[in-house]
């Protein structure tokens, strides 16, 4: 950076010229340097920062309009949001001091140890719910027009034909928020109510959950869940350390390795904790799950004693203990805790149908009053011409029928249940029944990656040592090596380890008086191989304990232990385990491990034991991890390493196999580690002990010091083999991905993994396909460094992006639009070491910047912010628990089922309430337009067409069961869905639901509502006391042959609504004739069953009927016949 930004003289009054640095923290041009999103504009690398135009910074011009377009809305959310402000200020968040078992010495006052995932209150359910009903215009439209009718002179109609339909969709919903409210209520008290141990100065007392307060003593028992955050003092573990499983929290299911704080540990009981006086010094709470730091400190010891804690030193909450019991005192609590930090609060989703709908019952508002204004007009504002206009709108107010939200309501049921009873997915869940279309307008998806993608079962399936490659079918070769050199070196004397001690000397002394030049045997290769991987892990081996055994046990006891039966492997990361569990069937067993030896057994039966001098772990900078260990018998050090290729490639010596070996096993979508040795003199290693240790006292730099030392020893080191570990993929995962990729839905990977493990599974799934380059995001922590990358990310064609967690947070820092711009081109996107929080935020992201529709899917609890905030959550049932699955709306138990959920349920769902809605409308339009031409041909009268119970059942008895029968309606079958995903790429665009569809439907009703009452009017000229039967017979007759018009697909059930609702229609107009008057104009006036049965009835009402849908048939035969749909072309 220094070469590349020129330094500046800067000019000051009364003052010497003085040079200075532009640096990332002054203040300098870079902060109005904009990414260059054009490809002619870019330069070279070295010169971005001088190619780069200066940002034009200018205020934008703030007047009348935008005030009144849009200035008034932001005025409004700042005055919303100060008052939100007021009213709950939030607590600042401050470092502690917390004192050991006193909580009451807490200098503030911190939140209760509860969870609570409660929308509402008893005070605050009834007007929440209400509000979440009413803050929609539609239904805040029907409660204005059924209040309007207590109002004697606007009355119209009777009070249930505006009420009861009213009353049932707010019964409903209520009764389905109460329910949802009361589960999350138990969940919530079950998890409060935990009974834990608390350690006080009178000995052990059971307290709940919710009652822990901070400064408490807690025990957490081997399988418990931890229930605040806390610090590690003490385990029964001898080793000082425990495991613990943090699936809940970042949602890998490796266990973590912690160790308690060395002063409480050394102590010599439990009670002893009272009998000091110290305390801990915490950091604020924070989101981060991955960082800690903090003090401990003894203040009755001569000199004090200080000890730094860190993240090894702390226990999260929601974490469970995986070995032995350990004891902790709490430091943050309730909301304050990580897990809690990390998850969002569940916001009510609204589908995108719903807000369409919304906005176009806004328009059918505005034309419905422009209608009433213009038959205002025409009466020539006579007389009170205000109440006459209201009355309008009433009248005309089936325009935007309430009906709509009362068959959306059940159809949303109806296509919940159809997915749960669907054979082909079991075990699907809906608990979110208002959203189903929104699985048919998917344009991203954001997946979590362990037991999402992968199954987190780790598989050993190739070993390659150069000129010979071992796959699953020829490692009985690799057995077979192995137990005869077990069987060499123990034919030369007694068994254990003494025996061990004659041959290996021996062995090792011929190695070395050949020299480099004479080639190894392939046997004892493998040997060398096997043992590498054997010692070189973090792995501890572990035995159930049982029942009787106190304190030492002895031999026969330990040998019993032994037993492979009985044994299980810890580690942080399953493909350690995986490794180990190899050297096992190729029978070299770790048998035990504490933390400064290791034994081996071997398959004689012998035990070798290796004494721990020094382990250097794995870090996402160094790629790798070593370990230094003694051989007991010989008391030869060797150096054992093992990592990435990119890693050792420079640290191993020459070889001409490494990289294209990798190479093919990741295109096998293996995930490779190269294992290496060196041998080391006592010399060598006492040299570099000394030096070590220095490097770690030193107060400045010491990271970079310490890795300084190590890689000293790191140089010329002697290549062993090539390991390839295969992360089993869950069934069809494959298939599924590319069915979702054809379907133009955009695959984003989300995964709090490292970033070598998250690229290969990214290819073996085939999120990536063979044929793409993958960009790797270098790391970043500054603006200047983002802003190269970013440039350079920019110059690469369609090709998937890799990125960390840590470098995303810099670029959504300072270029969150030009960021997210670059990484919505790319075809595949795949995020790792990913935090919950980050996990939500690039779901939002995407939502705000694209506005596009994103589900999010996961299976664990650290995936619960991402899949509610998406617009669609969809959880997995998995080994990670049921957290995921609760929160989401929409419960699968195979990553393979989201395909046929999108494809065949989430597209008919779509398409399906997109014509039920149109055609609710259409049935409220046509009977306003036979309402208008009414009034207009009757002087203007604001009187009614027909009365309450007409009108009822029209929207009911009459119409209802074929117009909701078209929730059974598809256009093609499941099968071709899944056959062409390319059909579900139409619906992103929402050509099913648009104000071009929508105008078409109007034109219709206008169309067929103007012919049906002209039609009743002038054929029925002398009859005209019967116009009310007449004109709605036609309009019944016509309802029923536009379902059957729009009916793409025939259902049994469409046939029997058809059948039955005629039947309905006819016996009314045979026993409820006295309601087929035309109301006030002529009252007393009923209908003539002699009239309806005469030839003439029927032929003029078939005309009506005819005129009224003929030409539509015939125009939808031809739009088929020369403009046919893609789905009719595969029908066909």
């Amino acid at each position: 950076l220094p070469d590349v930004v020129q330094l500046r003289p800067v000019r000051t009054v009364h003052c010497t010229e003085k040079f200075y640095f532009i640096g990332d923290d002054e203040a300098s041009n870079l902060d109005e340097m904009p990414l260059m999103m054009s490809e002619e504009a870019f330069e070279s690398a070295e010169s971005d920062y001088h190619t780069l135009p200066r940002a034009r910074v200018g205020q934008r011009q703030r007047g009348l309009c935008w005030l009144l377009f849009c200035g008034w809305k932001v005025l409004c959310g700042c005055c919303c949001d100060c008052l939100l402000r007021t009213c709950r200020k939030r607590k600042e968040l401050k470092a502690r001091t917390v004192w050991l078992g006193c909580p009451e010495k807490s200098e503030e006052k911190h939140p209760r140890n509860i969870i609570k995932n409660q929308k509402y209150n008893v005070f605050t359910f009834v007007p929440g719910v209400l509000y979440q009903q009413f803050k929609f215009f539609l239904n805040l439209y029907f409660l204005v027009v059924a209040c309007s009718q207590f109002v004697p002179s606007l009355k119209i109609g009777f009070l249930y034909t505006y009420w009861a339909p009213l009353g049932f969709v707010l019964t409903v919903t209520m009764m389905r928020e109460a329910v949802d409210e009361v589960r999350r209520y138990k969940r919530d008290k079950e998890m409060n109510s935990q009974l834990y141990t608390k350690l006080t100065m009178r000995g052990k007392v059971q307290v709940k959950s919710s009652e822990i307060q901070v400064g408490d003593l807690i025990i957490v028992e081997k399988n418990q869940r931890i229930p605040a955050d806390m610090i590690f003092l003490r385990t029964t573990e001898k080793t000082g350390a425990c495991f613990i499983r943090t699936d809940q929290l970042d949602g890998e299911t490796d266990w973590k390795l912690k160790v308690a704080v060395a002063c409480t540990q050394r102590l010599p009981a439990i009670v002893d904790l009272f009998s000091i006086s110290a305390y801990v010094h915490a950091q604020k709470p924070l989101l981060d799950i991955h960082s800690f730091e903090g003090n401990f400190t003894r203040e009755d010891s001569d000199p004090h004693v200080h000890e730094s804690l860190s993240i090894e030193n702390t226990l999260w909450a929601s974490t469970v203990v995986a070995s032995g019991t350990v004891i902790g005192v709490v430091i943050y609590t309730g909301k304050e805790t990580r897990s809690v930090l990390n998850t969002s609060n569940a916001k009510n989703k609204v589908g995108l149908l719903d807000l369409e709908l919304n906005r176009l019952t806004k328009a059918l508002f505005v034309a419905q009053v422009v209608l009433s204004v213009v038959m205002v007009a025409l009466q020539g504002f006579l007389g009170p011409w205000f109440r006459n206009l209201f009355r309008f709108v009433v009248l005309f107010s089936y325009i935007i029928p309430i009906s709509l939200r009362v068959n959306l309501d059940m159809g949303k049921s109806a296509y919940g249940w159809m997915i749960m009873k669907d054979e082909n997915i079991p075990g699907t869940v809906v608990r979110t029944s208002t959203i189903p279309e929104e699985l048919g307008r998917l344009v991203y998806l954001l997946t979590d990656k362990t037991g999402t993608l992968t199954q987190n079962e780790m598989v050993f399936r190739r070993l390659h040592l150069g000129t010979v490659s071992y796959g699953t079918d020829t490692m009985d070769e690799i057995q077979s090596h192995i137990a005869s050199a077990s069987q060499s070196n123990s034919g030369g004397g007694g068994g254990g380890s003494t025996t061990s001690s004659t041959a290996t000397p021996s062995q090792g002394k011929s190695q070395h008086s050949a020299g480099p030049k004479v080639r190894k045997s392939v046997s004892s290769r493998i040997n060398e191989a096997v043992k590498a991987i054997a010692l070189c892990h973090n792995v501890t081996p572990v035995y159930e304990s049982r029942a009787g055994i106190n304190g030492e046990t002895d031999a026969a006891e330990a040998d019993q232990d032994f037993s492979d039966d009985n044994r299980t492997y810890q580690a942080s990361s399953p493909d350690e385990v995986a490794l180990v569990r190899w050297t096992e069937r190729m029978g070299l067993t770790l048998v035990s491990r504490d933390l400064t030896s290791l034994q081996l057994k071997t398959p004689s039966g012998q035990i070798l034991t290796y004494f721990i001098l020094q382990i250097f772990p794995f870090t996402s900078e160094s790629k790798r991890m070593g370990i230094i260990v003694r051989e007991e018998a010989t008391g030869s050090i060797t150096l054992y390493m093992k990592g990435a290729d990119v890693a050792m490639a420079s640290i191993v010596q020459y070889n001409d196999w490494l990289e294209e070996e990798c190479g093919n096993m990741a295109r096998e979508g293996l995930r490779t580690l190269v294992v290496a040795k060196k041998s080391l003199s006592e010399e060598q290693y006492q040299d570099f002990e000394s030096r070590y240790n220095q490097a770690k006292l030193s107060i400045h730099d010491r990271t970079l010091k310490v890795a300084a030392v190590v890689e000293s020893l790191e140089r010329e080191m002697e290549l062993l083999c090539l390991t390839g570990v295969e992360d089993k993929l869950q069934a069809d995962v494959r298939p599924t991905l590319e069915l979702l990729r054809n379907a133009g839905i955009k695959i984003w990977m989300l995964t709090g993994d490292k970033l070598e493990t998250a690229t290969c599974i990214a290819k073996s799934s085939h999120l990536v396909s063979r044929n793409q380059d993958i960009h790797v995001f270098k790391p970043v922590s500054s603006r200047g460094e983002a802003h190269l990358e970013l440039n350079a990310f920019r110059r690469k064609h369609e090709c998937a992006l890799v990125i960390s967690g840590d470098s995303l947070e810099v670029c959504l820092r300072y270029y969150e639009h030009e960021f997210v711009e670059l990484a919505c081109q790319c075809p595949a996107v795949v995020c790792c070491r990913c935090s919950p929080t980050q996990k939500a935020q690039i779901v939002r992201l995407l939502q705000q910047h694209t506005s596009n529709r994103t589900c999010a899917i996961g299976d664990g609890g650290n995936d619960v912010s991402m899949i509610q905030a998406a617009d669609c959550g969809i959880g997995i049932e998995g080994k990670e628990g049921k957290q995921a699955s609760l929160a989401a709306d929409f419960s699968i138990t195979q990553f393979k089922h989201i395909g046929r959920l999108l494809m065949v349920h989430g597209r008919n769902s779509y398409k399906r309430s997109a014509a039920l809605g149109q055609f609710v409308m259409h049935r409220g339009m046509i009977i306003s337009t036979m309402q208008a031409v009414f009034s207009s041909m009757f002087y203007f009268a604001s009187v009614p067409l027909y009365q309450g119970f007409l009108m009822v059942g029209y929207a009911t008895v009459y119409t209802m069961f074929p117009v909701f029968s078209l929730v059974l309606d598809q256009d093609v079958k499941p099968e071709m869905a899944l056959l062409y995903p390319e059909l579900y790429k139409d619906l992103t665009k929402g050509r099913s639901l648009s104000f071009k569809t929508f105008l078409i439907w109007v034109l219709i009703s206008v169309y067929q509502g103007g012919i049906l009452m002209y039609g009743a009017l002038l054929l029925f000229e002398s009859e005209f006391v019967h116009v009310v039967a007449i004109s709605f017979t036609a309009l019944i007759l016509t309802e029923l042959l536009m379902v059957a018009l729009t009916v793409r697909t025939w259902h049994w059930l469409m046939v029997v609504a058809e059948f039955f609702s005629l039947a309905c229609y006819l016996a009314s107009l045979a026993f409820l004739n006295e309601y087929f008057g035309i109301g006030r104009v002529s009252l007393g006036a009923f209908l003539d069953l002699g009239f309806i049965t005469t030839k003439a009835f029927l032929w003029k009402v078939s005309a009506i009927t005819m005129v009224s849908c003929l030409p539509l048939y015939i125009i939808k035969y031809l739009k088929r016949k020369f403009s046919p749909p893609s789905y009719s072309k595969l029908s066909s």
